[in-house]
């Protein structure tokens, strides 16, 4: 009997130096899809994928902008939902982080592979030619990965601080588990970094990112509309779970809706994946949550989601990694053993 599987799909800054040859290690069965990509980077004057991917070494100024980044990470995405093994998993639900959503509407069919690339292609490269501000994270758990009251409040009291202060920018671009990920102008990075407890890693900037989903990006959406025709959207064949938590229920929604989504409010306004990750957890209940590659970075805010709702019980990391050891509730595809369990 198969078992129902909720898939998430990765977003910018998971294709690391660790995940250098990904396509080549991983898909060499499915080198026809690269080299349709390929052709897409080839006739834009692009570097194609297949030579980012198959760099002798990885070059955080080179694989890390958005113009590279986002269709690489794509194609790492995309082929490994389709290595998927079927006969074992029946797969009810898709849903992603930030540009995961694109390759959400790719892997739901409403988008087809081509239709998918070039969105992800050009909107990646729209952000590293016309993106602004940055982004930073900080995390608002504690050990066991359940909320702290005092950072939470902390969240709260920035952005009340922030409306009284005129000359700078500061917005939350992702709810993302158990970290909040922050969107602001230069000043505001600044003022973020001094405000923000400090640890050996947090407050974190995220190199080469721009202040995505945020109002500073209220520039993009006409611009993101000139250039992706609505005729590349469909229908769909699986549900997909937006940033706000929607569900959109394939042939249940008008296509221009979903485009009006896609290329408006997912664009300047928050996104909620801690959100997108409970609804889809609840409504249809899946067996297993399998996370698309590249990298293991996702992993952790998804369970930080499920602990977040209290889903089937889990109660913070000690227990989550108790069951992952007997039976995992999640799979990365990035990690080794969990990737032996979803692929044939």
């Amino acid at each position: 009997m198969k078992e129902t599987a909720l898939v998430v799909c990765p977003g910018r800054g998971t294709y690391n130096a660790p995940e250098l040859g990904y396509l080549k290690t991983h898909h060499a069965d499915r080198w026809a899809m690269v080299e349709q990509l390929d052709a897409l980077r080839r006739s834009l004057g692009q570097v194609p994928i297949s030579e980012l991917d198959g760099a002798e070494k990885y070059t955080p100024s080179v694989h890390m902008t958005g113009d590279n980044a986002s269709l690489l990470i794509y194609a790492c995405a995309l082929a490994d939902f389709a290595a998927i093994d079927r006969e074992r998993y029946d797969i009810v639900a898709v849903t992603g982080n930030s540009m995961g959503w694109y390759l959400a509407l790719a892997c739901a069919g409403i988008l087809d592979f081509e239709g998918g690339a070039r969105l992800v292609n050009t909107m990646g490269g729209m952000m590293h030619q016309h993106g602004v501000g940055g982004q930073i994270v900080w995390p608002i758990v504690d050990a066991d990965w359940r909320i702290d009251p005092e950072k939470d409040k902390l969240v709260s009291e920035i952005h009340q601080e922030v409306a009284s202060l005129p000359d700078i920018e500061v917005h939350i671009s992702i709810h993302l588990g158990g970290m909040i990920v922050f969107a602001a102008d230069d000043k505001g990075l600044k003022w973020l970094s001094e405000r923000l407890p400090k640890d050996d890693r947090f407050p974190m900037r995220l190199m080469h990112h721009a202040a995505f989903h945020s109002p500073l990006l209220d520039h993009i959406p006409e611009m993101a509309r000139a250039a992706n025709p609505l005729a590349d959207f469909g229908a769909g064949e699986l549900s997909a779970v937006d940033g706000q938590g929607k569900v959109w229920s394939p042939k249940a929604f008008d296509p221009a809706a979903m485009y009006d989504y896609t290329l408006g409010a997912q664009l300047n306004r928050t996104y909620d994946f801690t959100r997108a990750v409970q609804v889809a957890a609840a409504e249809f209940a899946p067996d297993k949550i399998i996370v698309l590659g590249p990298g293991t970075t996702l992993g952790a805010p998804t369970a930080q989601a499920l602990i977040g709702s209290d889903w089937r019980g889990l109660s913070g990391k000690t227990d989550f990694q108790a069951r992952q050891a007997e039976n995992p509730v999640i799979l990365s595809m990035g990690i080794a053993d969990q990737r032996a369990q979803v692929v044939r």
